[in-house]
């Protein structure tokens, strides 16, 4: 099983990026995805969730309006659009595969928002 995360990167305020987080090694359209973030010292938080089908979405408040999840069962790949990035956007994020009990993590992406 492996979930590789890319897209990260260094952008200024304002500005977007589009994680991708490319699965394999379990059926990808049975799974719910997620993508969580993380600062140094504080607890990993969930910033969107897409359905196994694509066809239910919910945000954090925090990025409601400005991040887009999305996939596309056909390349077994789920997409983060991050668009209007602040400064308090800056974490490592991570992407997560869930059916039922099972989880599994990716390593992780920086995102950096700064001038």
């Amino acid at each position: 099983v492996q979930l590789v995360e890319s897209g990260g990167g260094l952008v200024q305020p304002g500005g977007s990026l589009r994680l991708s987080c490319a699965a394999s090694g379990f059926t990808f359209s049975s799974y719910v995805m997620r993508w969580f973030r993380q600062v140094p010292g504080k607890e990993r938080e969930l910033v969107a969730t897409i359905s196994s089908n694509g066809g239910s979405t919910n945000y954090a408040d925090s990025v409601k309006g400005r991040f887009t999840i999305s996939r596309d069962n056909a390349k077994n790949t789920v997409y983060l659009q991050m668009n209007s990035l602040k400064p308090g956007d800056t974490a490592v994020y991570y992407c997560n595969a869930r059916y039922l009990v099972t989880n599994y993590w990716g390593e992780g992406t920086l995102v950096t928002v700064s001038s």
